[in-house]
């Protein structure tokens, strides 16, 4: 690889770029074009590799060849939060083109055992290009304007066969936002002549980095909790065509070379896969790519590093669905033109590679058409019968949690899940399904392996070493109570379709005396902060109560709000009207009382019902901070909560009032530039800190509070000897990346309420371990003596959970601190334990 770092990046530095035709460098040598075919840097004013191309313009560029050729149309299929569209390029023959509908039927009625086989020889391939999901590996949508490029306008023997056999869905960009962030930062920090050293600013973006989309989200993980809007539009338009083939493009450190699959075996492959994608598939795609490098001289590794186990990254997901996903992985140059040792890494280096890979998988569909089309049919008819002869419906729901059972209702059909009624009640594992808030799905079905990604606890591997998670129960990640049953003892009901999800909320009759919101309720949050922003006095109750509500008593836990019609400061129309509106803007129930009296428990006049203030809340983000987690909570914060919370850089700290705000947080970081005293001297007067992660070992550490941490016992000088090889293995064995373990839950605390089993599934991903400490009332939630449920663990880490805590909470002066060991709110998907984070923002100050 050295002579191509080496000449291409002096002749990058020396002459200007517009110089270099792009056919000489980036295709295959002797390769002609149709001049009608506007090229990319005739349409852009440069050659594809002097500038980062901006969203707009690489849209631009889509629509004009969809304009000038009879081949191509483009659509959009959603808007990114900031706006910018996501686009699909549909590349094929003209015949094709003018009937792609009925291409897309066909192919799906072929991918459906219930339906007749199609003619694979008739058939087109449905090939998935695309590129560029983390916003600061952005060769692949340069690379992509230039596969349309080929695709049209390239005078090829070869490309009539190409496009008459397969169907091209190019997505030139799955994350716009944080592509534009990137191609911002680095566009306007280079250099004229560029600048290698890695040290320069263009080299070096600042927090949060273009890697991300808007709420700082990978989108490499959302494929299945699915909690951003590019995800859920780009999964929808994936099985609206079903593709047998879809890429996901990447780069990683400057100083690597290049990857395509095979990933490891069996270490790095998801478990219920069929061999024949790993063993099969993974072996011909990848000769192709070997040839394709081999060419241009190009160093390239494969069957290490990289993982294909979880489903929601972009090239599982397709593995699990017939399809053949391949991850690929380029040497980033981090702009125009970076110095990795003795060595020039350049931006139109990456690109040729990624090009020549891509070239190469459109080869190797056409190649394969058949195989490929076969399999998918196939894959889908073992895979329902397989389901059909283990058996296995698993029934899901809770009567008095209907948001959540509605929102893991939508995920399960946004992946194409059937899910079907129960009509009889079902008792199981202590719990009663009914009819009307349970439901059912079989295993027996297409999605088999999906409703199995989604459900099972995995508790054995081939490995010890995960690039990421090792579980992803969205079960256990939603908290929704659910059984398995033999589908021999049960007759499902009528299939649910998406319009049946509707909440059924009724218009609470107006009231003179209260109104009292069930705390259990996924959107009494985000109704509490609406009614606290107009200035509504709520208070929440510490102990629980039945009260007459209409014509029936109802039970209301810990937690619940208590909105009284006298003390206001305002006319009960206009509170009315105030509730009315909370109602229907979270689909809440909030029931109207006509008495202050209890049949049990605390009457309405109560001093245990404490009154609620208004938090304002600010989180400290920035370089040092894992924008991750502050992500998870701005994200959350507006979507669930409807509330905005304040971001200061941590640079700025010093110079913030604190003294404005009640509620600061803390994610995982390092704040060792932080002033510990003025922190503590907050709380002291009445703050409310809330850590995870790091941060609560930071406060722990500077002896904010009294709390001690939980560490492995190590020898210092061993006369344990292990091969220098294995060092890799010996350590990553013992990372926790990311499995579930239940915790025993205080209900009747401020920060469990809402909460009516005090089982709890909590998610872990890091090493930090907390003692309970002395104080018997505030140990919130603790591991179980017997904690694992689902993924890989150490058994050194294991016995280092088993009774630690997992939250915290400490009074200090007039103040409170609130730690979670983990964090509560993990890519969006943790509704599980969301609401004990957002019961230490509202409820915080309560403790006492």
């Amino acid at each position: 690889m050295k002579p191509y770092y080496f000449l291409f990046g002096l002749f990058f530095i020396l002459l200007p770029c517009s110089v270099q035709p792009q056919a000489d460098y980036y295709f295959p040598e002797g390769m002609t074009f149709d001049e009608s075919i506007p090229s990319p840097a005739e349409f852009l004013g440069y050659e594809i590799g002097e500038w980062h191309t901006r969203h707009a313009r690489m849209v631009s560029y889509m629509e004009r060849l969809a304009e000038v050729s009879p081949k191509a149309q483009i659509q959009t299929i959603g808007y990114t939060h900031e706006k910018r569209p996501q686009i699909i390029l549909t590349i094929t023959s003209e015949e094709n083109l003018s009937n792609l509908e009925k291409i897309r039927t066909e192919h799906l009625a072929h991918a459906n055992p219930e339906q007749p086989e199609g003619d694979v020889e008739n058939m087109p391939v449905i090939v998935h290009l695309g590129y560029n999901v983390h916003g600061n590996e952005p060769s692949s949508t340069e690379v992509s304007m230039l596969v349309a490029y080929y695709l049209l306008a390239a005078i090829d023997p070869k490309l009539n066969d190409y496009l008459k056999n397969a169907v091209f869905h190019i997505e030139p960009a799955l994350n716009p936002d944080g592509r534009d962030r990137h191609t911002t930062w680095v566009n306007s920090n280079k250099g004229n002549p560029p600048v290698s050293d890695p040290w320069d600013r263009e080299h070096n973006e600042s927090w949060p980095s273009g890697r991300t989309n808007h709420y700082w989200f990978d989108l490499n993980r959302d494929w299945l909790p699915l909690t951003q809007v590019e995800s859920k539009n780009r999964v929808a338009f994936y099985h609206k065509w079903l593709p047998n083939m879809v890429t996901d493009y990447h780069e990683m450190g400057s100083s690597s070379t290049y990857f395509f699959e095979p990933t490891k075996k069996y270490g790095s492959e998801n478990p219920i896969v069929p061999r024949f994608n790993y063993d099969t598939l993974n072996s011909i795609f990848a000769k192709y790519h070997q040839e394709s490098l081999d060419e241009i001289g190009s160093l390239y590794f494969t069957g290490e590093r990289f993982d294909n186990s979880y489903p929601g990254y972009g090239s599982t997901y397709p593995d699990l669905h017939g399809a053949l996903g391949i991850v690929y992985e380029q040497a980033s140059s981090r702009g125009h033109v970076q110095r990795t040792g003795t060595e020039n890494i350049t931006f139109p280096f990456s690109i040729r590679n990624h090009l020549r890979t891509s070239l190469a998988t459109i080869e190797a569909c056409v190649e394969n058409k058949a195989m490929l089309l076969k399999w998918q049919r196939k894959f889908f008819s073992d895979i329902r019968e397989k389901g059909l002869k283990e058996r296995k419906v698993h029934i899901y729901g809770n009567e008095n949690d209907p948001d959540v059972t509605h929102m893991f209702t939508r995920l399960l059909l946004d992946h194409q899940i059937e899910v079907y009624n129960i009509e009889e009640e079902i008792k199981a594992e202590n719990k009663i399904y009914k009819p009307g808030s349970a439901y059912a799905v079989p295993e027996g079905q297409v999605q088999n392996l999906m409703v199995k990604s989604i459900f099972d606890n995995v508790t054995t591997f081939t490995d010890s070493v995960f690039y990421d998670t090792s579980a992803w129960s969205m079960a256990l990640a939603y908290g929704i109570d659910n059984t398995e049953i033999s589908s021999a003892k049960f007759e499902p009901g009528s299939r649910i379709k998406p319009e049946d999800i509707k909440p059924d909320i009724k218009i609470p009759s107006q009231s003179k005396y209260a109104y009292i919101i069930d705390w259990s309720q996924f959107g009494a949050p985000a109704a509490l902060y609406f009614l606290l922003k107009n200035e509504v006095n709520v208070k929440t109750a510490f102990k629980p109560f039945s009260i007459q509500t209409g014509k029936e008593r109802k039970e209301f836990g810990y937690g619940s709000l208590m909105i009284p019609v006298v003390d206001q400061s305002m006319e009960s129309e206009e509170l009315y009207d105030l509730i009315m509106e909370a109602s229907q803007k979270v689909e809440l129930r909030i029931d109207p009382v006509v008495s202050g009296r209890s049949q049990f428990g605390i009457d309405l006049g109560s001093p245990e019902f404490k009154n609620v203030e208004l938090p304002r809340v600010v989180m400290l983000t920035g370089e040092g901070t894992s924008g991750y987690e502050a992500g998870e909570i701005w994200f959350m914060a507006d979507t669930y909560l409807k509330m905005p919370i304040t971001k200061v850089d941590k640079s700025d700290f010093k110079r913030l009032p604190l003294k404005d705000y009640d509620v600061l947080i803390m994610v995982s970081g390092n704040y060792e530039d932080l002033d510990p005293e003025r922190i503590k001297s907050w709380v002291n007067n009445g703050g409310t800190l809330i850590t995870q992660r790091t941060a609560s070992e930071w406060v722990i550490n500077k002896e904010l509070v009294e709390i001690e941490l939980r560490k492995q016992e190590q020898e210092k000088d061993s006369l344990l000897r292990i091969n220098y090889a294995r060092s890799d293995n010996y350590y990553g064995s013992r990372a926790i990346g990311g499995s579930f373990y239940k915790a025993d839950l205080d209900i009747t605390h401020p920060i469990g309420f809402g909460y009516e089993d005090r089982q709890l599934s909590i998610y872990k991903n890091s090493t930090v371990f907390l003692k309970p400490g002395k104080d018997p009332f505030n140990k919130v939630a603790v591991f179980t003596r017997a904690p694992y449920l689902s993924g890989y663990i150490h058994s050194d880490n294991l016995e280092l959970i088993k009774g630690s805590a997992a939250i915290l909470a400490r009074q200090k002066g007039r103040g409170s601190v609130v730690m979670f060991s983990d964090n509560p709110n993990f890519r969006a998907m943790m509704l599980e334990t969301h609401k004990l984070f957002v019961n230490a923002v509202f409820f915080g100050s309560l403790i006492f």
